[in-house]
């Protein structure tokens, strides 16, 4: 199976654990999902989070929701958690996604005077049912995602220092 890759760096004006606090909290790092958007067709995702809030390794993190008025649900879990540096989560089970399949996520987080450095990247296939739907907007929907991520850490350390 073939893997594609995208990912993004930011310098945070917020210290590591800071930054780390931000985006481990995962209902909030991906509140992208959870609003009406046109990457997204006009749906939206629910989060939910097992007793660990995706925060721990073995925690689960679930979405489900519509896209395009196409139902949609996947489940994810935490394989590595090391804070305030590093968070690795991937699908399990069959995803019902449109344009990416099973993906891993990956963010780190480094001190970069007196900053941080946000490293965001996603891993993924395509999907088993509708490959070529990956191929034409896989890369797009993987950047759209991992901005949103960026996008969203950002504006929060902004928004922290006012």
């Amino acid at each position: 199976m073939r893997h594609y890759q995208y990912e993004e760096s930011v310098v945070i004006p917020a210290s590591p654990e800071d930054t780390f606090a931000y985006v481990d909290n995962h209902t909030r790092f991906s509140s992208h999902m959870t609003k009406s958007s046109w990457m997204m067709g006009g749906g939206r995702m629910n989060v939910s989070v097992d007793a660990g809030r995706g925060q721990e390794v073995g925690s689960h993190i679930r979405l489900s929701g519509k896209a395009f008025g196409i139902p949609l649900s996947l489940d994810e879990v935490v394989i590595r958690h090391e804070s305030p540096r590093v968070k690795v989560w991937e699908t399990v089970g069959i995803p019902k996604l449109i344009v990416v399949g099973h993906y891993q996520m990956k963010i780190e987080v480094s001190p970069q005077d007196g900053k941080s450095l946000l490293r965001v990247a996603i891993n993924y296939e395509l999907p088993k049912t509708s490959a070529w739907l990956g191929r034409l907007f896989g890369r797009t929907y993987a950047k759209w995602c991992v901005r949103q991520m960026i996008k969203d850490a950002r504006d929060q350390s902004f928004a922290r220092q006012i």
